[in-house]
């Protein structure tokens, strides 16, 4: 028999607060530059930050946009084409929103300290009753 504690309550590790638009890798690379720029990034700083392509970009900043996270504001600077990203309020309380639920997960899946090294060590030698490596 198992020593390990079941999860308390149905659907514990559901997980309902990591939202799938914001949870793409590229996204989440946005999302985190443009928090800490509230005044915004140009599409250039972004391209960079996140290493994107233009195309892959603009793809990620309009699924973005269109869910309301981020604004677009288009420019001329010097006769050359801005493009101008920042997170919408309603961006910023969802990321941070999203944010905690990441926290969540980070705390569910740390063992209480003390338990965690013997775990590890355990983890890598031995195998429950019944089951073994694939």
């Amino acid at each position: 028999m198992s020593k390990h504690k079941p999860p308390a309550g149905p659907g514990r590790y559901a997980y309902e607060g990591l939202d799938r638009v914001m949870h793409e890798k590229a996204r989440l690379g946005i999302l985190t530059s443009l928090i800490t720029r509230p005044e915004g990034l140009l599409f250039g700083e972004l391209k960079q930050l996140c290493s994107l392509t233009d195309g892959n970009l603009s793809r990620h900043l309009d699924a973005l946009h269109k869910v309301g996270l981020i604004e677009i504001h288009k420019a001329f600077e010097k006769k050359r084409p801005q493009t101008l990203c920042r997170l919408t309020q309603f961006g910023r309380e969802r990321f941070l929103d999203y944010l905690a639920q990441l926290e969540r997960v980070i705390h569910d899946a740390m063992p209480e300290q003390g338990k965690a090294r013997k775990h590890a060590k355990t983890a890598e030698t031995e195998w429950p009753t019944g089951w073994a490596p694939a």
